[in-house]
């Protein structure tokens, strides 16, 4: 190992004479290092979709050294695990984890065991079991119950499961340790449930609200002495169970409304008491611990005529009786204010977040969504404005918080190299050795396929791309990216097949890439239908893209992720007998589904086994009903189809690609 360099993660690779030698300074840059010289020495590749592992006979020369500028590289959002990891086990979770290592990531948040301390912690209050638990909802919304945007929605969980998060969560940690990895977990932000006045009868409790629930959710007053008490048992019990932590993740006002009087200088004052009321206890149980504060919210939250809630003088207040070294902002969604808000960046309007920690980010992707999407050549030069900014004040780290992964991986390979370096990516040769490393080849056909993507489903940012058909008939609107550029992109990428067919990463790409062509296709055929008068060819229209969505569904089972049986799989692993398998089962299928409130349809998953069993079912009952001039009772069939065991019939075409093909581009 290298000595200590300011703190700052260092590597060395040196390949000679066939022996290679990796030198760092931590765990962390090692494996970077070694991942290093895998991609660009070696054109090998470690993905979500696979890997691509090229040993030559003679390795290459590479002669290396690299510093990061940045001491954290962060990883993951609160609502992955929600969209993606909340029925995880220990297999995938360990592969996830080799995956960060490798990128060089070193912080990332972890849901961890949070709900089964709080249980505890609720129960020591005095709480009885039953009470607690109403406070949880179903594990695959834990993300909201944890920031108080839900409470108790289609929950509790058995309670078999929070025994089961200690075991997980024990064995993460004890890997990221070894890593010397820097997790964030989850502290209390002060969301109680309501029988808490039964204990404390007097004790004051606001309601929140969220996302269309009719159901409020409660959060103690910043002057509660409870609110200290159970933010400090909280840790307790955490690092009791645990070990001590450093970084303590808490949100209390995540895309709502904060409790504030009509008088500005009162509500400062009662911002500044929240911001100490929820530091307080974690700095009690540990003097040592940093609060961390995601900062999506601060651009984010707006009134009705767009004006920001957080303005700098209020976000000001809140921060201002924390210690600059005790408090990480998370600033999540640089893009988002570049591209899609068109506004100032975050450090630029809160003036480089006023002394304290924080780390750029980007928000990639929302709910776990596959279709591509994100400006290539934004990710490639942005970060260097941040580190060029004269007023950047603490800028701690870098990092990538998409809502949901297994998706866009061109986007995270890209992203994590953002981690080691402080000057603009060069994407021509970033793709080209992209593309060596993840198909062994890069002909002509990929390397235009590329530089038209880049013009096109690369090269533009959409907020939620849904595909009309993830819709219930008669509402919703496309937005996935369509354009002559991206049909031209996917027509050249499928004809690359003849050399690099056996490739497994090209494979799935190809299927990927055509899978959301046909989308485009199916979602015109359902706008051309509803356009049309001739009932006969309305419904003509119709039942061909309900047929073009099964023939949709049966690729997919081809690619390697975008499957809702791994989906249902792994969330039926909690269960120890067939009523849990249903219920986890459930609480999985409606997060992409219905979710709940006013959050319907926001997964968007192009799965197979969704497609072809939930969007493409769902239409045609509706078609069936509306040729029999019959009702069809949508939601109620939504509901049965939820709370149902469903049935995985995988059964795929011997050539997807090809199958791709004839679909689209049927004069070839």
């Amino acid at each position: 190992m290298l000595a200590e360099q300011d703190g700052l993660d260092t590597y060395t690779i040196s390949a000679n004479d066939n022996e290679v030698t990796i030198t760092a300074n931590t765990p962390n840059a090692l494996t970077r290092g070694a991942y290093d010289y895998l991609r660009n020495g070696t054109h090998s590749i470690i993905s979500w979709s696979g890997n691509h592992i090229n040993f030559p006979e003679k390795l290459p020369k590479y002669e290396k050294t690299v510093r990061s500028p940045f001491k954290y590289r962060y990883y993951m959002n609160s609502v992955t695990h929600g969209y993606t990891t909340p029925y995880w086990d220990w297999n995938r979770w360990e592969k996830e984890i080799d995956w960060m290592a490798m990128h060089g990531m070193n912080m990332p948040l972890i849901a961890g065991a949070h709900e089964a301390i709080l249980l505890r912690t609720f129960k020591r209050l005095g709480l009885t079991e039953e009470e607690a638990l109403d406070y949880f909802s179903g594990p695959a919304h834990f993300p909201w119950n944890r920031m108080g945007n839900i409470g108790g929605w289609d929950g509790p969980p058995p309670i078999s499961f929070f025994d089961k998060q200690i075991t997980l969560t024990h064995k993460m940690l004890d890997r990221l340790n070894e890593l010397k990895m820097q997790p964030i977990v989850h502290a209390f932000a002060g969301f109680v449930p309501e029988a808490i006045q039964r204990l404390y009868p007097n004790e004051e409790l606001r309601e929140l609200g969220w996302g269309g629930f009719d159901k409020k959710v409660h959060i103690l007053s910043p002057k509660s002495d409870l609110f200290t008490k159970i933010g400090k048992l909280f840790i307790e019990e955490w690092e009791i169970e645990f070990g001590k932590g450093k970084f303590y993740l808490a949100d209390s006002f995540n895309e709502m409304d904060v409790p504030l009087s009509d008088n500005p200088e009162i509500a400062k004052q009662e911002l500044a008491d929240y911001g100490e009321i929820v530091y307080k206890p974690i700095a009690e149980a540990n003097p040592d611990a940093v609060w961390v504060m995601q900062g999506w919210t601060f651009p984010y939250h707006r009134d009705k005529e767009g004006k920001l809630f957080w303005t700098p003088e209020r976000l000001q207040a809140m921060m201002s009786k924390i210690p600059d070294d005790k408090l990480l902002i998370l600033d999540m969604a640089n893009e988002y204010n570049a591209i899609h808000w068109k506004i100032d960046y975050s450090w630029d309007m809160y003036k480089g977040f006023f002394g304290k920690q924080w780390i750029y980010s980007f928000i990639p992707n929302m709910g776990g969504k596959v279709p591509l999407n994100g400006v290539l050549d934004f990710y490639a030069r942005a970060p260097k404005e941040a580190l060029d900014y004269n007023n950047k004040g603490n800028l701690a780290g870098f990092g990538f918080a998409p809502e949901g992964i297994e998706n866009n991986e061109i986007i995270y390979e890209l992203l994590s190299d953002w981690g080691w370096r402080d000057t603009p990516i060069d994407l021509d040769t970033w793709i080209e050795r992209y593309c060596l490393a993840r198909y062994g080849a890069y002909p002509n056909e990929i390397n235009e396929a590329y530089n038209l993507l880049r013009k096109s489903a690369l090269g533009t940012f959409t907020d939620h791309p849904r595909f009309k058909y993830q819709f219930r008939p008669g509402t919703g609107r496309a937005t996935v990216h369509k354009s002559e550029n991206f049909e031209k992109a996917v027509k050249l990428f499928l004809e690359a097949s003849s050399q690099l067919g056996e490739n497994q990463l090209y494979r799935a790409d190809a299927i990927e890439l055509g899978a959301q062509l046909m989308g485009l296709k199916i979602d015109k055929l359902l706008m051309t239908a509803e356009k049309d008068s001739d009932s006969k060819k309305v419904f003509e229209t119709y039942q061909t893209a309900i047929d073009l969505m099964h023939i949709l569904d049966k690729v997919l089972v081809s690619h390697p992720n975008h499957k809702l049986g791994d989906w249902v799989e792994l969330a039926r692993g909690f269960g120890d007998t067939e009523e849990e398998k249903l219920y986890y089962e459930s609480n999985a299928k409606r997060l992409n589904t219905t979710w709940g409130g006013g959050v319907n349809e926001y997964a968007a998953r192009t799965w197979n086994g969704l497609i072809g069993d939930y969007y493409a079912q769902r239409w045609q009952l509706w078609l069936d009903a509306k040729r029999q001039e019959n009702e069809f009772d949508m939601l109620q069939w939504e509901e049965d189809w939820i709370t149902s065991a469903w049935e995985n019939n995988p059964a795929t075409f011997d050539d997807p690609i090809k199958k791709i093909q004839e679909i689209l581009f049927p004069e070839e």
